[in-house]
């Protein structure tokens, strides 16, 4: 019976936010090289990419308090980070929306989320939405894999964490843990693009 309450859940949460959700927005392609930007941390420091100069590259997730599919996301991530950060690819979650359309969002709670949670990795705000717009992230959870080749981050991927957010148990695809692991071995990414299900991201006009 719970099983298949939750596949009504979320067929409801996907039809909700795939009608709802925002459109498309234009932002940095495969082959880009990311510009610097700064962020602020929920242990209040100003968390910039030039941070992560020493290493091989950058797990980008746009992720938030409120969306159920960033929740939902919440282990995995963590295993991400876990798995890779040791390897030169750490985790860096970014909160992009405005929090005076979702209070959850705000930087208490991102503080008291990341707390509870005991977040392994950096979860910050991107309060100028800047950041948001230049990678044009669009949903949460959003991932960009950004590699550090010759002192300049280049996007990689882009999309979705895998191929099952309603079970974990029933991944067939871990699309992040592919495009990092082809990156270490030296290889291209097989499958660079994906469509990221979740929730909109909702920018200041």
């Amino acid at each position: 019976m719970s099983r298949w309450i939750n596949r009504i859940f979320f067929s409801f949460c996907f039809l909700v936010v795939t009608t709802l959700g925002a459109q498309p927005r234009s932002g940095y392609a495969l082959g880009d090289a990311v510009d610097d930007f700064t962020v602020k941390s929920t242990d209040n420091r100003a968390v910039t990419l030039h941070d992560y100069q020493a290493q091989k590259g950058l797990i980008v997730v746009f992720s938030s308090n409120h969306c159920p599919f960033s929740r939902i996301y919440e282990e995995r991530i963590q295993a991400i980070d876990r798995q890779f950060a040791p390897q030169g690819y750490p985790v860096l979650a970014i909160m992009p929306n405005d929090p005076t359309v979702y209070p959850e969002d705000s930087f208490a709670n991102m503080q008291r989320r990341a707390d509870e949670q005991h977040y392994p990795y950096t979860y910050a705000i991107d309060e100028s939405q800047q950041a948001t717009r230049r990678f044009g992230a669009s949903r949460t959870p959003q991932v960009f894999v950004l590699k550090q080749t010759n002192g300049q981050f280049i996007v990689e991927y882009t999309g979705a964490i895998d191929d099952n957010p309603q079970d974990r148990a029933g991944v067939k695809r871990n699309y992040v843990d592919e495009a990092v692991s082809s990156l270490l071995a030296g290889r291209p990414v097989s499958t660079p693009i994906t469509k990221a299900v979740g929730c909109a991201v909702k920018l200041r006009p």
